[in-house]
């Protein structure tokens, strides 16, 4: 059996900008992203001019993993907190600085990139979305 898992990421209505911030600051490739406005039509459940634009699916690869991203509807925000964290590995300590402070950039430091006991390098930021990210340079 195999299996594979993904983050998940719900925004408040900025979730174009966050894919776009994720795309540059990780080196990803957007691989898609439909609106709730790209739907077809239900007139049962009509839909505002803002709740249209509102992203309802996008997927971002990076290396081979991926990260995926939704708005909420309208009067239901999205919780930013600490209950998830992503872990990025790298085997190179320059693409982990690199990754870091484009991570940083409008964030906050949580522990700065240090030598520890299981890597050469390791650090924790929480970006200006409120998602905490674990950057870690795996031992070769």
């Amino acid at each position: 059996m195999s299996i594979r898992l993904n983050p998940y990421l719900n925004f408040d209505g900025n979730t174009k900008e966050a894919v776009y911030f994720y795309e540059k600051a990780l080196g990803g490739k957007l691989m898609g992203i439909m609106t709730f406005g790209d739907m077809p039509a239900d007139p049962n459940f009509p839909m505002t001019d803002d709740m249209k634009e509102r992203v309802m699916h996008a997927n971002l690869k990076i290396g081979d993993s991926e990260i995926m991203f939704s708005d909420t509807f309208p009067g239901q925000p999205a919780q930013p907190g600490n209950a998830i964290q992503i872990a990025i590995h790298f085997t190179e300590e320059s693409r982990a600085k690199e990754v870091f402070a484009a991570l940083e950039d409008g964030g906050q430091v949580i522990m700065p990139l240090q030598t520890t006991e299981w890597s050469p390098l390791y650090g924790i930021v929480k970006d200006k979305y409120g998602i905490t990210f674990q950057v870690n340079v795996s031992v070769q």
